[in-house]
């Protein structure tokens, strides 16, 4: 459903607009109603000649009440600006063309009301006012409808605006529900209350929901829009939720509804940012408050260039990328800018160029998997569940994904290069070991071992071995030092024989060079205490061929001519490495 909202300066008839054109009265306060002032949001709704039905948001005017008017502002699909023909611009009426401006509201239609209370040529003197006003806003070029509502002049023509404006806009079919909070009450028998415009996907009763901030739990027990009891609400329509699980003390106007599982809360944002254009400079000074969906925050900005600003909240709120946001200067009482989320959890801000900067922003407004395709171009790196709760978007296209991580493409390329260049930097350092540990590869390259596992996979001339990560073309090579000594070894185990091998402590190696050999195949290793050649091996292995039933520590060392104490730990080995099956005291060959 289409929302068009109200605004312009206090008492230029905004409410009783809304009451002629939809025969309801928006003002729900009574004191609201006694004074003739709009102090809180006010809503009705009506159906256009087109057969659109049409949510209205009615603003406060009053410069007391720009909070309660940015709260209803950021829902709005179409701006109904109201200025009276009989005071013409005023003060409000700059101010909430700012936030319109700001929020690049582009769809609008100007009623110049109260006409009945003032001469033809006034009515043409206060078209052209508000013509100039509008020039180099998002306004610009606004139709300009007179109207009274008292008498109903104008009515019909400004209707038929409205339904031409609507009538174009594009249907919203998001999948990730977003209700900000506007209000909270309880109502005896049934519980907490909460209402506000729902944006971006559907709710129906029974629905999981969370809170934020907070993430608290709840469920909706019951529906009603447009003072009907619903099942199902979809976006755009004004609701009302009943819900379980929450108390009416723990949701206020800010807070917000949505998905378990699809939101993350986030105390700084990055987002792009336009100063108002009243104001001659937007500095990191000032006491300045977020508006951002239904609600009001201080805030402390600091800008990165003419574009770009970091704004730090002293709560944790859920945005994502595309939010819409104004700032206020509380001190001056002032709308003095307003942007757009880039990057809802920012790395450190020296990455933003202006580069970055362009490319984000011209993802803003395309679908959600192609925010989540630039933000991770962006970030490089990042979970698929914050990715997409920043975005909306499911896995990137052009990304590697193992394990809930995705990396760009050039993120992807960036460490393949760092992968290679560690692998070839340990080999020359380490040129007896078999490689790099994967785990330690890992923490160099800021991923998890099981992801540097898989992205070696897909890399040319690496491998995984094990625990170890290599050159596919590593091997080990001897200085003719250490081939030496490996040859000495071989010749001490060659005259002892089998049945008489020297314990490792006793070969006179050197333990990294031993285990270089053993890797290269020069010799096997039993147990702690021995190596034979493989030629031994092969020698015993024969032995245990031999055999055509179950045997024994002793049939072995019988045949074999070997002691206990060689025995026991040959067959351990064999046990261990497949070449035979034990079962209680025996064994046989597999």
């Amino acid at each position: 459903m289409p929302v068009i909202g109200t605004a312009g300066h206090v008492d230029h008839g905004k409410s009783t607009l809304v009451k002629r054109l939809t025969g309801r009265e928006p003002d729900r306060w009574q004191e609201e109603q006694e004074r003739g002032l709009t102090i809180d949001l006010g809503f009705a709704w009506m159906d256009l000649p087109g057969g659109t039905e049409v949510s209205f948001v009615d603003v406060p005017g009053h410069d007391r009440f720009i909070k309660n008017m940015l709260a209803g502002v950021e829902a709005i699909d179409v701006a109904l600006f109201v200025v009276a023909a009989d005071e013409g611009w005023m003060p409000q009426s700059e101010e909430h063309l700012a936030v319109l401006d700001l929020l690049e509201v582009d769809r609008s239609v100007v009623a110049l009301t109260k006409i009945d209370r003032v001469e033809p040529d006034l009515v043409e003197l206060a078209t052209l006012e508000i013509e100039e006003h509008l020039e180099g806003t998002a306004l610009e070029g606004a139709a300009i409808i007179p109207v009274s509502a008292h008498t109903g002049a104008g009515i019909e023509t400004l209707v038929a605006a409205l339904d031409e404006l609507v009538a174009g806009l594009p249907r919203r079919d998001g999948t990730r529900p977003r209700l900000w909070i506007d209000r909270s009450f309880s109502i005896s028998g049934a519980g907490t209350v909460v209402t506000g415009t729902l944006l971006d996907g559907g709710l129906s009763v029974g629905d999981e929901l969370v809170t934020t901030p907070g993430a608290t739990r709840i469920r909706v027990r019951a529906l009603q829009s447009h003072e009907q009891e619903r099942d199902t609400v979809e976006p755009g329509f004004r609701v009302a939720v009943n819900v379980t699980g929450i108390d009416r003390s723990q949701v206020r106007r800010g807070s917000m509804l949505g998905r378990p599982g699809q939101w993350a809360e986030t105390s700084q944002f990055v987002g792009t940012i336009r100063a108002a254009r009243y104001v001659d400079e937007l500095t990191d000074r000032g006491a300045y408050h977020l508006h951002l969906g239904s609600g009001s925050w201080p805030v402390r900005i600091r800008r990165f260039g003419e574009r770009l600003v970091r704004i730090d909240l002293e709560e944790a709120i859920s945005v994502t990328m595309g939010d819409r946001f104004i700032l206020r200067d509380s001190g001056r009482r002032l709308v003095v800018g307003g942007g757009r989320v880039l990057d809802p959890a920012p790395p450190r801000p020296s990455r933003f160029d202006e580069a970055w900067v362009d490319r984000l922003s011209a993802a803003l407004d395309a679908g959600a998997d192609e925010r989540a395709q630039a933000l991770l171009e962006f970030r490089g790196a990042d979970s698929d569940t914050r990715l997409s709760a920043h975005t909306g978007g499911g896995s990137p296209v052009d990304a590697f994904g193992h394990g809930g991580i995705s990396l760009s493409g050039r993120r992807r390329d960036e460490v393949g290069r760092r992968i290679r260049s560690a692998i070839e930097e340990y080999h020359g350092r380490h040129p007896l070991r078999p490689g790099i540990g994967v785990a330690e590869l890992a923490e160099s390259v800021g991923l998890a071992p099981g992801t540097v596992t898989a992205l070696i996979a897909t890399l040319d001339g690496v491998e995984v071995n094990g625990a170890f990560a290599s050159s596919s073309a590593f091997s080990v090579s001897f200085s003719p030092e250490q081939r030496s000594v490996i040859d000495g070894v071989a010749q001490r185990l060659r005259e002892a024989g089998t049945a008489n091998v020297p314990r490792v402590s006793e070969l006179g190696i050197d333990a990294k060079l031993l285990h270089a050999a053993i890797r290269a195949g020069d010799l096997i290793q039993v147990s702690a205490d021995f190596v034979y050649l493989p030629s031994q091996i092969d020698e015993l292995l024969a032995v245990i061929e031999g055999f055509e039933g179950p045997f024994g520590v002793s049939d072995f060392k019988d045949r074999a001519g070997l002691s206990r104490k060689y025995a026991v730990p040959f067959l351990e080995w064999a046990d261990d490495t497949g070449r035979t099956v034990r079962t209680g005291d025996t064994r046989r060959k597999r």
